[in-house]
């Protein structure tokens, strides 16, 4: 006895075929856009200016010590010129108060100076491209 193909059979096969090429398909779809299409361009990378040189401040630390800082902005070309008094309202907030031992320590003074970095750059919506610190004292 020879089994016949039921009518049934026939549109399951072909609901099966058409699945497989949509899901292929979605696949290529998904490669295109994953792998093979142009990426965006995002925001350009900011064009160095002026740089800015403020005044040395002297902050208090813990347990009667001082530091004498100054740091200097890395305006972008964009930027109109910069009132530095941010700048230094941020840097007593960070130092002020501190341990000798702690800014004595590189990797921490580093932490800081990245910090210090963004949050400037924050304050001065991004017309601060880095920051400089160009003297740095501990008594």
């Amino acid at each position: 006895m020879t089994k016949s193909a039921t009518p049934d059979d026939e549109p399951r096969k072909g609901k099966k075929k058409i699945l497989a090429i949509v899901a292929l398909l979605a696949v290529a779809a998904a490669a295109y856009f994953l792998v093979l299409q142009p990426k965006a361009e995002g925001d350009p990378e900011p064009v160095a200016g002026e740089v800015v040189t403020l005044e040395p401040i002297q902050l208090n630390l813990a347990a009667g010590s001082y530091l004498r800082i100054a740091i200097a902005l890395q305006l972008t070309v964009e930027a109109e010129e910069a009132d530095g008094s941010r700048a230094l309202d941020a840097t007593i907030e960070m130092f002020s108060g501190r341990t000798v031992a702690e800014l004595s320590d590189l990797n921490q003074r580093k932490k800081l100076k990245e910090e210090l970095a963004a949050e400037i750059e924050e304050l001065y919506h991004g017309e601060v491209m880095d920051l400089y610190v160009t003297e740095f004292v501990t008594q």
